[in-house]
């Protein structure tokens, strides 16, 4: 018989303690398990472990590599799978900005399935911080959520945290608050339920952890729909001609601080092999290299891939392009549609461009190169 897990991340700490607390109160000898990373990078942390009636022990953790991987490695998988036989549940009580997929992906090992399943990953927001955070631009080192040199952004932390998690838990706010909350989280993240009052189910079967990253990578993630609710707008941008690089790319900038999120899957006239991947919010962004497109591969290699990466593939299929799109999505307050997609038709490729072939898209510059794998 294995002992449920739940992680609980969440930048906002007041929230995340307060849904701690009630899980514990919830699950009698239930304990939650913190790690405090203020000197990770040291190598120096401190583990505290607590019941519904307070804390039950407190100890230093030296640690050969200050990271979060390696504190996971090095003390919580071994705390958790010490404490399976005693507990009837187990809480991970996540740091600020940690980020839930980097825990679960960790915690996958076969030694700790022998006597851990993960059940949940739950993220607790606080109400009336979160439509503000979301849309703030400072890097995680200069707020108190993070640690010296953390050059991430806390408003990508908090979409991370808000995306990958199987349930979203409000506190904190008034009612209106949690209204535009529920509004906001509906674009960010459609799938997932919200509890304002309740808990999420905690000690049901184990999560599939490929299954949880397969939902936020860019190659197999169901994107929101258009949609707008109240202050809140998703625009939804899907074609099949390629992108030139070049005016893509004198673009972001504006289509980038459009909105307070957009994710999503493109190609370039440049890299027509391979499928890239958007991840921008609050003015800051990222692309990534996620692979071939499944077109750029021979058949006898798709039985290679994930049965979710070829679904996706087949809900985009187009002949002869295969799986090759553009499918971006933008998620803020009265976003302009028509300006959106304006900002972005302008980018693709004319059809005299088009028709030129890749041996003449080969030719193009491309200002992306330095930001991706040769």
């Amino acid at each position: 018989m294995t002992t449920p897990v739940v992680l609980v991340a969440g930048l906002h700490r007041r929230a995340r303690t307060a849904v701690v607390h009630r899980l514990l109160a919830a699950h009698p000898g239930a304990v939650a398990v913190h790690h405090d990373l203020h000197e990770v990078a040291s190598g120096r942390v401190e583990r505290t472990v607590r019941d519904v009636s307070g804390v039950l022990e407190r100890a230093e953790v030296r640690l050969a590599h200050g990271c979060v991987t390696c504190t996971v490695r090095e003390d919580l998988r071994p705390e958790l799978i010490r404490r399976a036989s005693t507990a009837p549940l187990l809480v991970v009580d996540l740091w600020d900005a940690v980020e839930p997929r980097a825990v679960a992906e960790a915690l996958d090992t076969e030694e700790a399935a022998e006597v851990l399943r993960l059940t949940c990953v739950a993220t607790a927001l606080h109400a009336a911080h979160l439509p503000i955070d979301i849309a703030r631009g400072e890097r995680l080192s200069e707020t108190a959520h993070g640690t010296a040199g953390d050059r991430r952004h806390l408003a990508e932390v908090l979409a991370r945290q808000a995306e990958y998690a199987t349930a979203l838990v409000l506190d904190g706010g008034d009612e209106e608050d949690h209204d535009l909350s529920r509004a906001l989280l509906a674009h960010l993240a459609p799938a997932t339920p919200v509890f304002a009052s309740g808990l999420p189910e905690v000690t049901g079967p184990a999560l599939h952890v490929p299954t949880l990253a397969e939902r936020v990578d860019p190659a197999t993630a169901v994107l929101p729909c258009d949609a707008r609710d109240g202050e809140v707008t998703t625009v939804v941008w899907h074609r099949l001609r390629p992108l030139h690089p070049g005016r893509l790319f004198t673009a972001l900038d504006d289509l980038v601080t459009e909105s307070v999120r957009s994710r999503g899957r493109f190609w370039l006239a440049t890299r027509p092999d391979r499928l890239l991947g958007w991840d921008a919010v609050a003015g800051g962004m990222a692309v990534e290299d996620a692979g071939p497109w499944l077109a750029a591969l021979p058949e006898a290699a798709w039985d290679l891939v994930s049965p979710a990466r070829r679904a996706a593939a087949a809900l985009d299929w187009t002949d002869p392009l295969g799986d090759r799109v553009q499918h971006l999505v933008f998620v803020g307050p009265d976003l302009e549609r028509d300006r959106i997609h304006a900002l972005l038709d302008a980018c693709l490729l004319t059809p005299e461009e088009t028709v030129a072939g890749s041996s003449a898209w080969a030719r193009y510059d491309d200002p992306f190169a330095p930001l991706l794998p040769s």
